[in-house]
């Protein structure tokens, strides 16, 4: 059998080395249109600030170490410009000329090409760059032996916050400029605001809400929506990705949502023996059953592996994904799973959300710090829908959990069962997960009722008193206005200064002890509900609606 696969890296790389490892016999061509086929893709931002020193550490393979250990052909420089189905043969433009070779299975791994915003002025602009493969970096790194000084980064996604922080660490002067009212829309707003707090704190100035619309001056200057002018000496655009689908639609392949490439669940596209993966491909959501694009490694070098299995005669299903995904930002980690409230809103599921503070290994041994988690989930039936997260450390690992649980088909009631390792240096007996798991429950069951940061206006609106349970010296940290200030350790015995026909919220530094208000006070007959998140959160996202004294 002969084999072409159109593309390298994670796709294309995953599924001609596990084709060879099942199929010794067979031809195997990869057809590569850069001078790289397998490079780590997610490693290029940080050779820009010399945190990985080494180029060829990005170059994960060779055609030769390829065809040595795998006998492999693989031919860089080699774009294929067109696909003929009905002769099973694929048009192939290398430095030599054109060149046709035939096939009996095709795979299509083009990946994805970055999306470039409509801005007039760009085609006359010389110092704006995309990242998506190894000469993007190059001749990234050779602007930057220019020594420029101001650098704008226009999207503000994973690759985005990625390229921003290792241009800074470079000890360039950065902007971000994000068209969407928050940085990293895959996260709701308020665990955004965690993301955009610490960019602020490491000197980025962060413009979100407004996008460029014009450059002048060959791009040295950029205009915005709101007419401001911001001078860049090197302007990177991350504004997201498509699929590479030219060669698909001009064989006539079916393409669906955004142009990607529709596939079955065998990886089979509309056109028989031609199989597709990767960035390029519509996928399942695997939690709402809708068609997805999710440009992401991980999936990536699964469906290389699962087409390869396929050809090879294993029964292997496509089962989608759901789209877990990390980004160091400086000092922070920020990662979600899943669908964040706002996408599970908009699909219409009945949705719950609470959020929980913990550390990241035992608050008495050294070194713990914050780690603040959210669960998205369905109070009736207890299904997990997503997950997100941010902290300094140990973030990874919680939404690694996380994620597992959704695939796992596990629910809340499943999470205060997990067990994980517990050591002081390592986790707390009670792992952030288990709390989620513990406080979802509550709400599930009634035990707890709970109302979120962006609903507490409208509750005090409709008349509702807050009750502050912190004690009077976290006051001088801030506060909320109109609050009542009585502290957990008093409520008992001062609880005849409320009114049992007013309705109250409860909050308190994180919703711990503002859960235990809450008890407090429903079993003495108040109606109360605790804010979740608590005052933590709101100061992180609504920092100007507080007083300070």
């Amino acid at each position: 059998m002969k084999i072409i696969i159109v593309g390298g890296v994670a796709g294309g790389m995953s599924a001609a080395t596990r084709l060879r490892r099942l199929m010794e016999d067979a031809e195997i061509i990869v057809l590569e249109k850069g001078p790289f086929v397998s490079f780590a893709n997610c490693g290029l931002p940080y050779y820009v600030s010399g945190e990985i020193t080494q180029r060829d550490a990005l170059l994960v393979q060779t055609p030769a170490s390829l065809q040595a250990r795998f006998n492999l052909d693989v031919r860089p420089f080699h774009e294929v410009t067109k696909i003929s189905p009905a002769t099973k043969s694929v048009t192939i433009k290398n430095q030599q000329g054109t060149v046709e070779e035939s096939y009996d299975k095709l795979i299509l791994s083009p990946g994805a090409k970055p999306l470039i915003p409509e801005m007039a002025g760009l085609l006359a602009a010389d110092n704006v760059y995309s990242l998506r493969n190894v000469p993007d970096l190059d001749k990234i790194m050779e602007a930057l032996e220019k020594e420029p000084k101001q650098a704008t980064v226009i999207g503000a996604g994973f690759i985005g916050l990625e390229m921003a922080e290792n241009l800074k660490t470079r000890g360039l002067d950065v902007t971000i400029i994000e068209k969407a009212p928050q940085v990293l829309p895959p996260l709701d707003e308020e665990m955004a605001a965690f993301v955009e707090n610490e960019l602020k704190a490491k000197g980025i100035r962060v413009i979100t809400g407004e996008s460029a619309q014009e450059l002048i001056e060959a791009g040295k200057k950029i205009i915005l929506t709101n007419g401001e002018e911001i001078s860049s000496d090197l302007t990177i655009l991350s504004v997201g990705v498509r699929p590479e689908n030219t060669l698909a639609v001009e064989a006539g392949i079916e393409v669906g949502l955004g142009g990607g490439i529709l596939v079955d669940e065998n990886y089979q596209t509309s056109v028989s023996d031609i199989f597709a993966v990767g960035d390029a491909i519509v996928v399942k959501q695997q939690i709402t059953g809708k068609d997805a694009l999710i440009s992401l490694a991980s999936p990536a070098n699964r469906q290389g592996r699962q087409v390869a299995d396929v050809i090879a005669g294993l029964k292997r299903k496509n089962r989608g994904s759901i789209g877990t995904a990390i980004v160091r930002v400086f000092d922070l980690a920020a990662a979600s799973t899943g669908l964040n409230e706002r996408v599970a809103k908009q699909a219409g599921l009945d949705v719950q959300v609470i959020h929980v503070s913990g550390k990241d290994h035992a608050g008495y041994y050294p070194g713990a710090s914050e780690v603040t988690l959210k669960l998205v989930f369905d109070p009736t039936t207890g299904t997990i829908y997503g997950a997100q997260g941010v902290g300094a450390n140990g973030i990874d690992k919680r939404i690694d959990i996380l994620a597992t649980a959704i695939k796992g088909g596990l629910t809340i009631f499943d999470l205060p069962e997990l067990e994980f390792t517990y050591a002081p240096p390592f986790g707390s007996a009670k792992d952030p997960v288990n709390l989620l798991g513990y406080g979802a429950i509550n709400l599930a069951e009634g035990i707890s009722e709970s109302i979120q940061w962006y609903q507490l206006k409208a509750e005090q609106e409709k008349g509702r008193q807050l009750i502050d349970v912190r004690n009077p010296d976290e006051l001088a940290k801030g506060r909320f206005p109109n609050a009542i200030s009585l502290p957990l350790n008093q409520l008992r015995e001062r609880m005849n200064e409320l009114d049992p026909a007013k309705e109250y919220i409860v909050s308190c530094h994180s919703g711990l002890r503002s859960y235990v208000a809450e008890r407090m006070l429903k079993q003495n007959g108040f109606n109360v509900k605790n804010l979740d998140g608590a005052f933590a959160l709101y100061k992180t996202v609504r920092p100007e609606e507080l007083i300070y004294d």
